[in-house]
């Protein structure tokens, strides 16, 4: 892997090595002047260097007559969600998501809690590459950056999304391993609050990785002990940022990440059938699934933001 990445989907580097203080502050003024100096919310996972890079993107900002909104620690999810219920211009995830611990990274999202489609992207790129930033006069800079705790509002939109009341009646067992990073702070939260016994692991944000942060079979053999152990109905296993989740079933069998969309996609589509949107590189088995069901699937290339796009 190449120790800088800079493309659509953000920035991304190893610390001391190619992602610097003087590169993340740059993209963070690229990012306030194509914002227009509106109100942008940051957050972070759990990372060492975390602190770091957050001042780094605060100062960026601030250059810019950003008005800066700090969430502290928490999912990326949840702060796409925050971006448009505080009707922020955009905001800035601080994370490598799946990455090892050296790195760290940026991931831009724009005003309605998406990240960046192509066309956006390259635009805050040419920003970035001819280093003609907004620059604040002293007395238009913010004098503090507003903190705010966005969980709680993560969990009332998802408890809108579930029949609560149903999973609490089925008196559930789950484990879940955090890995130490932003879903520590939602998911054990999340879980009680529909009533399940929760056996979490790996929930201190305050250590490091207890392994590599991408969730696959490789790194989930003590979430599958604790399940089997605990009598688990069924296990989850986090990266650094909460956007990616692999399954552990009652048997303590580790399922692919091929299979966690496989399902979701099998109880979406018996539920309502309807058009699937993933990616080049996901398994045939959506094929099959949507066939299965009267439906369709539409690939698109690797990447969130082309998937939102044609969704």
């Amino acid at each position: 892997m190449k120790p800088l990445k800079i493309g659509i989907a953000g920035v991304r580097g190893i610390v001391g090595e190619t992602l610097t203080p003087e590169l993340v502050i740059a993209f963070a003024q690229a990012f306030g002047t194509y914002q227009d100096s509106g109100k942008i919310l940051i957050c972070r996972d759990t990372r060492s260097s975390g602190p770091m890079v957050h001042a780094a993107v605060a100062a960026g900002l601030l250059a810019t007559g950003c008005e800066v909104i700090d969430l502290g620690i928490c999912p990326t999810p949840t702060m796409q969600l925050a971006v448009e219920h505080l009707n922020a211009a955009g905001g800035i995830s601080i994370t490598a998501g799946h990455n090892p611990a050296q790195w760290n990274a940026l991931k831009f999202v724009r005003g309605d809690g998406l990240y960046l489609n192509t066309r956006q992207a390259e635009e805050l790129l040419d920003i970035y590459h001819q280093a003609e930033f907004t620059k604040a006069k002293w007395n238009e800079i913010q004098p503090q950056v507003a903190t705010r705790d966005a969980i709680a509002d993560h969990i009332e939109v998802l408890k809108q999304a579930f029949d609560v009341e149903a999973i609490r009646a089925r008196k559930l067992t789950v484990a879940v391993d955090c890995c130490n990073g932003a879903c520590a702070v939602l998911s054990p939260r999340w879980l009680e609050e529909l009533g399940c016994r929760v056996l979490a692991i790996n929930d201190e944000i305050g250590s490091p990785f207890p392994h590599n942060p991408e969730p696959k079979r490789e790194t989930m053999a003590q979430l599958r002990a604790v399940v089997k152990a605990g009598q688990a109905d069924i296990g989850f296993a986090h990266d650094a940022d909460g956007e990616r989740v692999a399954i552990v079933t009652e048997t303590g069998e580790a399922l692919s990440e091929e299979m966690t969309l496989a399902i979701a996609a099998e109880i979406k589509l018996s539920q309502t059938p309807g058009v699937v949107v993933t990616h080049l590189s996901t398994s045939s088995m959506i094929e099959a699934i949507a066939a299965r069901h009267n439906s369709s699937v539409v690939r698109t290339p690797v990447g969130q933001a082309y998937i939102s796009e044609a969704m």
